[in-house]
């Protein structure tokens, strides 16, 4: 199911991603990650500060770093999660584990203002406002994006948000 609102599919989309990692070094492997979603996926047009958050999901793991991106792709957003999954394996990822530990993750937040439901990919991310990390980086680089369900801006979410889970901006 797909519902546009406002928006189209056009040639110059806009989607929020963020990515994550608890293994290794952290920041080396969402460096990386952006340098292919440069590469492969679109341009990077707005980035956050890294935040370090405890594990959500299976606290009894390292640390997470995230950040929330914003880029500019002509990929649809079934292109774009196929792009993303093809980056996380190339960097390591193995889906061993739901919510486990990884060198690299990366979930599409909102593509546009599009509302999608599919069985590889719902749009806007269905937790996301139910997630510090996801939304303390991303209230940085867009805190008026509309959440088109919830009729919620990002700032509103976060107000809202109940997860305990403290966010920690490092640089």
């Amino acid at each position: 199911m797909l519902q546009q609102n406002k928006g189209q599919l056009n040639t110059k989309n806009t989607a929020y991603l963020l990515l994550g990692s608890n293994e290794g070094d952290r920041e080396q492997w969402i460096s990386t990650a952006i340098k292919y979603i440069e590469k492969e996926v679109g341009h990077v047009t707005r980035q956050s500060a890294f935040y370090q958050t405890a594990a959500w999901g299976i606290e009894e793991q390292p640390d997470f770093l995230n950040m929330a991106i914003a880029i500019e792709t002509e990929l649809t957003p079934i292109e774009l999660l196929d792009n993303i999954l093809a980056i996380e394996q190339q960097l390591g990822r193995e889906r061993t584990l739901k919510w486990g530990q990884r060198t690299i993750d990366i979930d599409i937040l909102f593509y546009n203002d599009i509302i999608l439901e599919t069985e590889r990919l719902t749009v806007p991310h269905p937790y996301i406002h139910k997630r510090n990390f996801a939304l303390v980086p991303l209230e940085e680089i867009a805190p008026n994006l509309l959440h088109p369900i919830l009729n919620k801006d990002i700032t509103q979410l976060l107000d809202n948000c109940t997860d305990k889970l403290q966010v920690t901006k490092l640089k």
